[in-house]
């Protein structure tokens, strides 16, 4: 019984640390790579310095929000699934009330940072606020919950773009989408390590949903990707940097849906696939700024 369960004896900020999942970063980069995307796309490649850090520290805090109200949302199903099962609040090495508060925390701090912002900006944020919830319970009652979590990356898009414009263009668009299906992409594979633990609770998840063509469906999502941001590249003219990096992605993507392929596959090679994409993240930033200044 979780009752029975003593919390382990480690330092409440080393445990806040972990529930703010900084001892794991790639979480937080891969949601900060679509703002950054956006924020530099929209300013042309040359966004203002204080913008970019309130971008950057608006998707810390809104990220540090979002992963404690997961674990507040999943205490009791965390401990029996083996990857979350030391998760602080899971282990109750935090109590929940203390979760409340780093939750109250980095949502002001994300409200705090969002006043810099215009109004229309500003609003958007506001309308993010209940999709970052309800993508806990999400997998509770809907078949695809990393759709939601898409739609909530996704809002980065739009708030780091209209930050920068005032305004919504139909390039954001092609990169929303971008956004959203890489999003997919890599959190269904992100999903596929939990299958037996999600199968055994109730919960769902795209990996679940998938089944056995779930490496078909990320494949899907990746290509799906690849073309919404080749468009991208076409309506904002972007130079050979972007092509560059668009094609470096495609290759790190078709050796994922490869591996992916593979029967037996360890459950580490799902995390490591996961990371991947950070970095693929970042050479198309990269890609994407040479394409606007070079």
């Amino acid at each position: 019984m979780l009752t029975d369960q003593h919390p382990p004896s480690i330092p409440t900020w080393l445990a806040i640390a972990r529930l703010l999942r900084w001892d794991k970063p790639a979480g937080r980069l891969i949601l900060m790579v679509p703002a950054l995307w956006a924020v530099f796309l929209a300013a042309q490649g040359t966004p203002p310095i204080p913008l970019v850090g309130v971008i950057i520290l608006g998707t810390l805090a809104t990220s540090a929000a979002g992963c404690v109200i997961n674990d507040l949302w999943d205490r009791d199903i965390d401990p029996q699934v083996e990857r979350t099962k030391e998760r602080p609040l899971a282990s109750r090495a935090l109590s929940v009330q203390v979760g409340v508060v780093v939750v109250l925390v980095a949502m002001s701090c994300a409200g705090i940072l969002a006043l810099y912002l215009n109004p229309f900006t500003f609003w958007l944020c506001v309308a993010a606020v209940p999709v970052i919830v309800f993508y806990p319970s999400a997998k509770r009652v809907f078949p695809i919950p990393q759709l939601v979590l898409s739609i909530a990356w996704g809002f980065a898009v739009l708030i780091s773009w209209s930050a920068v414009t005032g305004n919504l263009q139909p390039a954001t668009w092609f990169l929303w989408a971008a956004t959203v299906t890489w999003t997919l992409g890599f959190d269904t594979v992100y999903a596929m390590s939990d299958r037996d633990d999600d199968q055994k609770l109730g919960v769902k998840s795209s990996a679940l949903f998938f089944g056995d063509y779930a490496p078909e469906a990320v494949g899907l999502f990746f290509t799906a990707t690849v073309g919404f941001l080749a468009r991208l590249g076409f309506v904002m003219q972007l130079h050979w940097g972007f092509w560059i990096a668009l094609g470096v992605a495609i290759i790190g993507w078709i050796w994922h849906y490869t591996r992916l392929r593979q029967a037996d596959i360890p459950k580490p090679v799902y995390g490591e696939i996961f990371r991947q994409n950070v970095w693929i993240g970042f050479v198309l930033l990269a890609g994407m700024i040479g394409g606007l200044v070079l």
